[in-house]
């Protein structure tokens, strides 16, 4: 029986997200052993997870130009290629290349979101576009939870540099699985597409990803509501291992939290991209996500220091449903509010905008914790997403619609 092209992609995509979001998740899980094995602060896990972020943003800048000349499957092949190489570099344990490594990693990411919305944009059936994206980043907490459950336990038994040997073996194996599909979604890539840097630091080339996201109000402002989402969703999974540790549990216990708010997310992006699709708004969906969001990162921030772990992992769970579970609804939405020509340059511009979040968040929050302790900065996170979600309101409010409703 022969597979639907759009079951296929889905597949290939859902498959390259697990893995990519495994292999990025691996530092911050192992972060307590990896900062007292180095000698740093916990904290500064911070900033290796901006740097990541930061990378990501360096492919999305430059990257359009390889995306077009190799083609989506080519190109998600080739950034696990690197993030697995980033992993190896990492293994050495020494600071200044776990600097380069994050860096690394988060330029292997950054393919991820604009490969995966052109092929999944090519063939996802209308009617259940949000649901089918939905699906596809759901493997991102998949892949963290994951990392919760198998990384933390392998590192606290063998070593840190040891279990992210499993992360580069599940990296290279997603890599070699989708080959088989790049006849057919490879099959548009424009071999006459330039790759020379100097060609990918034309004014045009650079600005084409910005460029995209002009044609429609609507998608400018779900990117800047998606930057807060980052924020939140950055600070959640860069910190809380080493937030949870730094309060008296294991390793163990505190992957296994990680691990409920990781998988939290896989089930809430599949129902609530799913309730998108029912209700015709995702941009009011996600409006309303955010005021519940922020109230629960504060509460996650303010857990009593005796918490158990059974409550701990009720709030993390809770947190991980409604602070990471955003990405799907607003990927469909930007693939759909973009021209179909456009889809990868204006999911290249708004994911770049949406990672200096990620750049911002963990940063801003490792500067805080040295002056505040833990609790403030995660009260700040909070409020700030609740403060765009008021802006939220009052732009949807403006409009005089959310969005006209999906037929």
């Amino acid at each position: 029986m022969k597979l639907p092209p759009w079951l296929l992609a889905l597949g290939a995509t859902l498959l390259v997200q697990s893995a990519a979001s495994f292999m990025n998740q691996c530092l911050p899980v192992v972060a307590p052993l990896l900062t007292a094995s180095t000698g740093v602060a916990p904290e500064r896990i911070g900033n290796l997870s901006s740097l990541t972020s930061f990378g990501s943003v360096l492919f999305l800048m430059f990257g359009s130009a390889f995306l077009a000349r190799l083609g989506p499957v080519r190109t998600l092949q080739c950034g696990a290629a690197i993030s697995a190489l980033a992993l190896v570099l990492a293994s050495s344990g020494q600071w200044n290349v776990l600097v380069l490594s994050a860096l690394l990693l988060g330029i292997g990411y950054g393919p991820t979101p604009p490969a995966g919305s052109r092929i999944l944009a090519a063939t996802a059936p209308p009617r259940h576009r949000t649901l089918i994206f939905s699906i596809k980043q759901a493997g991102a907490p998949a892949g963290g939870a994951l990392a919760g459950l198998v990384v933390a336990p392998v590192a606290a038994a063998y070593g840190w540099s040891s279990a992210l040997l499993l992360a580069i073996v599940a990296g290279s194996v997603s890599a070699l699985a989708i080959s088989p599909l790049r006849r057919m979604m490879d099959s548009e890539r424009d071999i006459t597409r330039s790759i020379h840097p100097r060609a990918l630091f034309q004014r045009h080339n650079l600005l084409a990803p910005v460029v995209a996201l002009r044609g429609s109000r609507l998608l400018v402002t779900i990117t800047v509501l998606s930057i807060s989402f980052s924020m939140v969703q950055g600070t959640l999974f860069s910190f809380s291992v080493t937030y949870l540790t730094q309060r008296g549990f294991t390793l163990e216990q505190a992957g296994f939290a990680y691990a409920c708010m990781q998988g939290a997310g896989v089930f809430a992006r599949v129902f609530l991209g799913w309730l998108a699709d029912r209700t015709g708004r995702p941009s009011a969906n996600l409006t309303a996500q955010a005021f519940i969001a922020g109230a629960l990162v504060i509460v996650y921030g303010l857990l009593p220091v005796d918490a158990s772990l059974g409550l701990t992992a009720v709030v993390s769970t809770a947190v991980g449903f409604f602070g990471a579970s955003w990405n799907g609804i607003y990927m469909a939405e930007v693939a759909r509010l973009s021209p179909p020509d456009r889809v990868a340059d204006a999911t290249s511009g708004s994911t770049m905008f949406t990672f200096l979040g990620y750049v911002a968040g963990p940063s801003l929050f490792a500067l805080a914790v040295p002056l505040f302790g833990w609790s403030v900065p995660f009260v700040a996170v909070g409020v700030q997403m609740i403060l765009m979600g008021v802006f939220q309101t009052f732009v949807l409010i403006r409009l005089g619609r959310a969005r006209p409703r999906l037929s």
